[in-house]
């Protein structure tokens, strides 16, 4: 479940997006605010299996995880993310201190292990320390069919026409949720709560108008990449064969 979008930006105003794994709720909710006065944007869930499934995502640009979870303990989705290929840092937050639980964090592929209680200051600086270190890591590129999108200029390309196309950060978001997801029906609820937060007033039509937008593009690169619609179900990235 989502808390909604709260917004940090970096220098360059990109926008910050934190995944927030933790079951406790209260500090789930402290967290959040804490975050929220730093201008980050963060989305919250609670069980093991939610946040491997939105850290896979790609959405995000650092996890704060917690060990103990219901459905999955925190080594365990750390492991699951990395073995899948996901660079995105992460941050462990949790009450087990001692050096072997440490010891396994950072070998599972933690960036940091803070354990609580901690001072929001750390919290915030750690954060700040690992989403700078993904700044500086080498662009990814995620292509499908004869398209492709780049990270490092926010665009669209089309290997077949040669043509590009800049993407706003919505059309952005949306693309990249597509290229992490080929050929996978998304539904319409799964979009917005991706896109926009689940407590956000996104409607159907927001996503409606965005994927008009990206047809648009596709139409624009002649690319045979097509955003299908499956009645009643939702959207996938399709290549033409």
């Amino acid at each position: 479940m989502s808390v909604g979008l709260l917004n940090h930006t970096t220098d360059e105003g990109t926008t910050v997006r934190i995944l927030l794994v933790e079951d406790e709720k209260y500090l789930s909710a402290s967290i959040c605010k804490m975050l929220k006065q730093e201008r980050f944007s963060a989305d919250a869930v609670y069980t093991g299996p939610d946040g491997l499934d939105y850290a896979m995502s790609g959405l995000y640009d650092a996890v704060i995880l917690d060990v103990m979870l219901p459905g999955m303990d925190g080594f365990t989705v750390l492991e699951k993310l990395r073995k899948s290929g996901s660079r995105t840092p992460v941050l462990m937050l949790t009450a087990r201190g001692d050096l072997q639980d440490r010891i396994r964090g950072l070998d599972s592929g933690a960036d940091y292990y803070l354990p609580k209680p901690f001072e929001k200051a750390e919290l915030i600086a750690c954060l700040r320390a690992i989403t700078r270190r993904k700044d500086d890591s080498v662009v990814q590129e995620l292509a499908f069919g004869d398209i492709s999108l780049s990270e490092k200029n926010a665009s669209l390309e089309c290997s077949k026409s040669g043509r590009e196309v800049r993407l706003g950060a919505k059309e952005y978001q949306m693309m990249e949720l597509f290229l992490r997801n080929p050929g996978q029906i998304l539904s319409k609820e799964t979009m917005i709560e991706r896109i926009w937060g689940l407590e956000s007033e996104a409607e159907y039509n927001n996503l409606e108008v965005y994927i008009s937008f990206l047809r648009k593009k596709l139409s624009f690169l002649d690319s045979g990449v097509k955003i299908k619609t499956t009645r009643g179900l939702g959207y996938s990235l399709e290549e033409e064969t």
